[in-house]
C-alpha cells in the first residue's frame, strides 16, 4: 500500500468552491485502478492549505494509471483553477504501526 499525500494551497476565498470540486471528483478516484480511499483534510493553522490523502495499491497505480488517465485531467479541471501554487505531492508507506 502506498499513500499519496498532496499538500494543496488554494487561492484566498476559494475554499467552498475548491471543496465542492473535490467532492465532485471523489468518484474519479474511487473508480481508479488500485485506489483504496481518498480524504481531503484542511489544516487548522492555515485554512487555505489542504492535504489530499489517497491510498493506492501501488505507486504505479497513481503515477501511471491515474495520472495518465482522462479522469486525472477531469480532476485537474475541477480543482486546478483554485490552486494558489502547484501541489506538493509525496508518497509514503507504513513502516511502523
Amino acid at each position: 500500500m502506498v499513500n499519496e499525500m498532496a499538500v494543496i494551497e488554494i487561492a484566498p476565498g476559494k475554499d467552498a468552491e475548491f471543496q465542492a470540486g473535490v467532492a465532485q471528483a471523489i468518484p474519479l478516484f474511487n473508480r481508479a485502478r488500485g485506489c483504496k480511499g481518498v480524504e481531503l483534510h484542511r489544516t487548522v493553522e492555515q485554512p487555505n492549505r489542504y492535504v489530499l490523502l489517497v491510498q493506492w495499491d501501488t505507486l504505479e497505480d497513481h503515477m501511471v494509471h491515474f495520472r495518465e488517465s482522462d479522469d486525472f485531467q477531469e480532476w485537474r479541471r475541477l480543482v486546478g483553477p483554485f490552486f494558489d501554487k502547484p501541489p506538493v505531492v509525496t508518497h509514503t508507506e507504513v513502516v511502523v504501526k
